[in-house]
């Protein structure tokens, strides 16, 4: 684990704590620990050496509380990136967006694809409801934990 194909690995390491609701997860493989904690609802992943190993960087780099939200941003759930990458709206340059302002979505509904390391991740809604704003330009970079959707949940 966490070897070549790290990266993916590590997704659905994410994804694990998300689905499940366990606070934290830790594992080590090759010298190297990774702990996931599910913060506010908002996954952490940090890298540590372990036990005799060198350090290695956190994957993904590591969320920081938000500042305080407005109340009306408070009646909004986010859909927020899994990983650092390129945010895009739609499969291709010429093709619809996913979804936009003012669309249903349902869970598991592909909203956009994060590009990692030259691989297009389709990252899907955990959340069903209405987009209320859309947070992150076409093609701009994202890191992991920013908040891409609002969503105002059905």
């Amino acid at each position: 684990m966490l070897g070549g194909g790290g990266l993916a690995e590590l997704r659905q390491l994410i994804r694990l704590v998300q689905r499940t609701g366990i606070g934290e997860l830790e594992v080590s493989s090759g010298g190297r620990t990774v702990r996931i904690a599910a913060h506010a609802g908002v996954p952490i992943a940090t890298a540590m050496p372990a036990p005799g190993g060198r350090s290695a960087p956190a994957p993904g780099g590591v969320a920081t509380p938000a500042a305080a939200a407005s109340p009306k941003a408070e009646e909004h759930a986010a859909i927020s990136s899994p990983m650092v990458g390129t945010f895009y709206r739609a499969p291709a340059p010429d093709a619809e967006p996913y979804v936009e302002v003012g669309d249903m979505v349902e869970v598991g509904q592909t909203v956009c694809i994060i590009e990692a390391m030259k691989l297009m991740n389709e990252i899907e809604s955990e959340i069903r409801g209405r987009v209320v704003k859309i947070l992150v330009d076409n093609a701009q970079p994202v890191e992991f934990g920013q908040k891409l959707f609002l969503i105002e949940p059905a």
